[in-house]
């Protein structure tokens, strides 16, 4: 972590930088309290200017939301101008910076108590850091996930998500999994088991032996600590960092992040994967890691194809050159409410959005045409 300096009662002062988008650490930084206007606040960050807040915590969360309005979220329908814009947005906003003290805790008026999500997100406290508000304020958002936990009727129980771990928020994907005909009972693998989500229900689904594997640490220890509140340990592995584990299985179920473009950041990892390279790897590796008469299932989205980042026949190409022939399709449509939002500028393509399971198999186990239920 580098330092951040400033002015402050004619001292100078100084704490390490932390940032999870990998933000640069502010050049120049002066310190702003609830006397400070919105439209001030919104031209200093954009002209570079970070803005350590020393005012009431609600009002720099109002002070946020107010430059948040400034920045817009850029033009309807075009993804590549959408992000940028939201780029943009994001690095404006993450200008307004807040102190946290070397336990953690956060030393202004009306301020709750920060430590313990910040040690969930941060680990434990050594020294004195500058975070941006927003980030804190996403921080504090994953702790109250992590405490209350997301609803799984697939499960009848909740999983509770960690800081930085997708959240299995958008159930349509689990449900086709909990749904899906199985290929037989044995062994299953789990690729990028965020939660654990998947790997419970393979497991509450009848499978002697689940193994789910993440590249993520915070992953890992989310999907550990879901297993065992659910009481599968005994009966679901997690390892990592890896993609496959060792071995052959019945089935392996992967659910990459959905949309072929470069994070921002490793908090955006599971939402975009770049040049679709989890996906290349599960479909290359797959037919390795089959035993005979097993499947592999693919949960995808369609978004990337109303979004122009990938095409269903380069789909469709990149089953055949893996050596996978297509078994069948089950598809859903989305239940989560920003497919409703005629606000959202990606609405469109989230409207006409489809989720699908692809089931999949090795030719040497039927020679039925690729190109049949994929079309």
């Amino acid at each position: 972590m580098s330092t951040v300096r400033w002015t402050e009662d004619h001292t100078t002062r100084s704490a390490r930088w932390r940032s999870e988008n990998a933000a640069p650490v502010p050049g120049r930084v002066v310190v702003a309290d609830d006397r400070m206007k919105a439209d001030t606040a919104y031209r200093l960050a954009r002209e570079g200017t970070a803005l350590l807040w020393r005012g009431d915590y609600h009002n720099g969360r109002q002070l946020l939301r107010a430059m948040g309005r400034r920045a817009g979220d850029g033009p309807a329908g075009d993804f590549e101008q959408h992000r940028q814009a939201r780029g943009r947005r994001a690095r404006v906003l993450g200008k307004l910076l807040v102190l946290l003290e070397d336990d953690h805790s956060l030393s202004l008026r009306r301020a709750p108590d920060v430590r313990l999500a910040c040690t969930q997100a941060y680990g434990p406290p050594h020294e004195p850091v500058v975070v941006a508000l927003s980030e804190l304020l996403g921080v504090l958002g994953a702790h109250q996930w992590r405490v209350k936990g997301v609803p799984v009727p697939a499960l009848d129980a909740r999983v509770h998500p960690h800081y930085g771990v997708f959240s299995p928020v958008r159930g349509e994907y689990v449900d086709l999994v909990a749904q899906a005909p199985l290929p037989g009972l044995g062994t299953a693998f789990d690729l990028g088991t965020g939660t654990g989500v998947l790997a419970a229900v393979l497991a509450r689904r009848g499978f002697e032996r689940v193994v789910a594997t993440d590249i993520s640490p915070r992953a890992l220890d989310c999907a550990r600590e879901n297993v065992r509140r659910l009481g599968l340990d005994g009966r679901v592995e997690i390892v990592g960092p890896a993609l496959y584990p060792e071995g052959r299985a019945d089935l392996v179920v992967c659910n990459p992040p959905w949309l072929p473009a470069r994070p921002s950041s490793a908090l955006e990892q599971g939402v975009y994967d770049e040049d679709g390279a989890m996906l290349r790897g599960f479909l290359e590796g797959l037919p390795a890691r089959l035993r005979p008469g097993g499947e592999g299932w693919l949960v995808l989205s369609d978004l990337a194809e109303h979004l122009g980042l990938r095409t269903r026949r380069e789909l469709l190409e990149a089953f055949t050159a893996a050596g996978l022939r297509v078994v069948d399709r089950i598809d859903t449509v989305p239940r989560h409410p920003r497919a409703r939002d005629t606000a959202d500028p990606l609405h469109a393509a989230r409207q006409a959005e489809v989720t699908s399971l692809w089931r999949l198999s090795t030719w040497s186990s039927s020679s039925t045409s690729p190109a049949g239920p994929g079309r």
